[in-house]
């Protein structure tokens, strides 16, 4: 990990938080297939195969290995990790060679890096020339029905509850400085709706996404009932809360010279049909 990036994230309560909720994964895991499911036809649109794949953040090994294809499986969490044969490893201090994947996927945990930019250079290092990486995380404007509620409840005393976003702007430019080419950095975005305050804090730490900032700090019991009762003032006519979820996409290859040029200027400015079409 790079000398200047902050600790932002408790790696001990991320660790903890992945094994907790390794057993019911599959109920709150619909984040996560979302993810898998546009990953899937960024894939689609490539017309070349994938010999040797690295799953990065693989929770229940949900991402499924094409055929004929050998693939390794990691994830910061040693329950996940163990379940699927995998190896725990956080994602800024991967222990893999370099060029030993010419495919490495990752969904739902680059949102929960100390060093991103760290974390995005591993990948690249550990991609052979013309390695294609595909990532999704949980991007900025997400869960912005919880952060009102929690603006109410601690308007006086504000507290960092949540994780820090990064936009899909900001996503595009750490690609580029990690050195990937034919960049393309897009977005989706998710609607879910909530019956109460209780259902979405139940699918985030099912879903491993809950509080680990180093940083936390306990909710009291009042807060915690302010914060219950403004999430349900914002329900609709049918008693529910939509929260919404920015899923950011990440596409890149590590360099080759049989690649076309990308432009002089901006960042993920390549269209992704340009990006994802076959390497010659």
């Amino acid at each position: 990990m790079s000398d200047q990036a902050p600790e932002i994230f408790d790696r001990a309560a991320r660790r903890h938080r992945r094994d907790r909720a390794a057993p019911s994964y599959a109920e709150h895991d619909f984040l996560r297939a979302t993810m898998l499911d546009g990953i899937a036809e960024r894939l689609e649109a490539v017309t070349r195969s994938f010999a040797d794949i690295l799953d990065l953040g693989c929770f229940d090994a949900a991402f499924p290995a094409p055929i004929g294809a050998r693939i390794a499986r990691c994830d910061p969490g040693y329950a996940f990790a163990a379940n699927a044969n995998g190896v725990q490893a956080d994602e800024d201090r991967l222990p893999f060679a370099d060029a030993s994947f010419d495919l490495v996927v990752s969904a739902g945990v680059l949102d929960q890096v100390d060093d991103l930019p760290g974390a995005l250079s591993l990948i690249r290092r550990v991609l052979r020339p013309d390695g294609l990486f595909l990532g999704a995380f949980v991007g900025a404007g997400s869960l912005p029905a919880l952060r009102a509620a929690l603006r109410v409840a601690e308007a006086d005393r504000p507290a960092a509850r949540l994780h820090p976003q990064i936009d899909v702007r900001s996503a595009g430019d750490l690609l580029m400085r990690a050195g990937f080419t034919l960049p393309v950095a897009d977005v989706e975005t998710l609607d879910v709706g909530y019956r109460d305050l209780g259902r979405l804090l139940g699918d985030l730490r099912g879903m491993a996404a809950s509080n680990m900032l180093k940083q936390r700090q306990p909710m009291s019991r009042e807060i915690f009932g302010r914060t219950l009762a403004a999430f349900g003032d914002a329900a609709d006519d049918r008693g529910r809360t939509h929260e919404t979820f920015q899923i950011v996409f990440l596409t890149g290859w590590s360099p080759d010279p049989s690649q076309p040029k990308p432009a002089r200027r901006g960042s993920a400015t390549t269209s992704m049909t340009d990006a994802l079409k076959s390497r010659g």
